[in-house]
């Protein structure tokens, strides 16, 4: 999916990530998510990989690890959702 929520409210976008992942879950399913906003990918993903500019390459890949394995609101409540976050965005910056 390539940024399956972008054209939606902040609202809406979190309602729907949660039946997205709801479904994912329960058919067993693995889904390929596409986004710029790093907090959905946290509270969705097993598995974050961030590529570099074109020509794209892997840059760094986290295995997602939270202790709330719930769904992608609960997610973004778990203690090491910063953790990730702050990793991530780093990995983001230009100058780095």
């Amino acid at each position: 999916m390539d940024e399956p929520f972008s054209a939606l409210d902040y609202q809406t976008r979190l309602e729907i990530g949660n039946d997205v992942y709801k479904i994912i879950k329960e058919e067993g399913k693995t889904a390929i998510i596409v986004t710029h906003d790093i907090a959905e990918a946290i509270s969705m993903a097993n598995r974050v990989i961030v590529l570099s500019k074109r020509p794209a390459h892997i840059k760094k890949e986290y295995n997602i690890e939270l202790n709330t394995h719930g769904n992608p609101m609960e997610n973004r409540q778990d203690e090491k959702f910063m953790y990730y976050y702050n990793m991530i965005w780093k990995d983001l910056d230009k100058n780095v």
